[in-house]
């Protein structure tokens, strides 16, 4: 076979030919034409399923599997159109990829093909009956019980997590905040009482000078030397009471904890 241009359409009978090529040399080069030619119709679909931009990509690879699948599955021999098996092999692609990869927490394969059902039903019901549909209605309609109806609805709600900052309405004005903004945090504050809580039933164990000592350097940030000063005591007296004071309190410390 003559080499075709890459960039150019091809006609029907061409693309079979090309195909057939491929389905039994796997040549390359063939290939890449046949994905040259097919790559605008994924690129639609990607587009067509993608929920978001982020996603785009993800379905544009989906997709362009899905076009290697259908290359060697094909059979021309019945007579119909490459792009009629193409384009369901490429979307059935595209929404097990988006079943499976894009809920945010683990859910079951049953209750992730029921939910879709689930909501088309409701919609289907709230159009007929002028009115949201009850749980028992849906059941009956789908055939399956209440339970797994309420499964689904639930799990549905775990499709797709809310970023931390996508903003939220307050009130009438308005005025925003994020998840993130009322989210709680760990507050430091609690810690530093827990400790000084500790501290304080640990200090009967220190005499009245070197309780000043702690005093003074830990609590007043004062120097060894300042501390020395106000005691009337040298700076290298303070050192050793002080590591005599650290000592004491972290032994009374320890003797506490293991109480407990």
């Amino acid at each position: 076979m003559t080499q075709l241009s890459q960039t150019m359409k091809h006609t029907k009978e061409e693309i079979n030919a090309l195909i057939q090529q491929y389905q039994k040399s796997g040549n390359s080069a063939v290939q890449t034409i046949l994905v040259e030619q097919y790559s605008a119709l994924i690129g639609s679909l990607a587009r067509k399923y993608s929920k978001g931009k982020y996603l785009h990509e993800d379905l544009m690879q989906v997709g362009m599997i899905g076009l290697l699948v259908s290359l060697r599955r094909y059979d021309a021999s019945l007579g119909k159109p490459f792009e009629s098996f193409l384009i369901p092999t490429v979307i059935g692609e595209m929404k097990r990829f988006l079943r499976d990869k894009t809920w945010s927490v683990h859910v079951p394969r049953r209750i992730k093909e029921l939910w879709p059902k689930v909501k088309k039903v409701v919609d289907e019901l709230t159009t007929q009956y002028q009115r949201s549909p009850k749980i028992q209605e849906i059941a009956d309609y789908l055939e399956v019980s209440e339970e797994e109806v309420l499964e689904a609805m639930e799990m549905g709600k775990s499709y797709q997590a809310s970023s931390v900052d996508q903003p939220i309405e307050t009130s009438s004005d308005g005025s925003t905040v994020t998840p993130l903004d009322i989210i709680g945090t760990p507050d430091k504050g609690y810690e530093e009482v827990n400790q000084k809580l500790l501290l304080k039933s640990a200090l009967h164990v220190l005499t009245e000078r070197e309780k000043k000592i702690i005093q003074y350097t830990f609590v007043e940030n004062k120097s060894q030397r300042e501390t020395g000063e106000l005691l009337g005591i040298s700076q290298m007296h303070v050192s050793r009471l002080q590591k005599k004071a650290i000592q004491k309190l972290r032994k009374e410390l320890v003797s506490n904890a293991f109480q407990e």
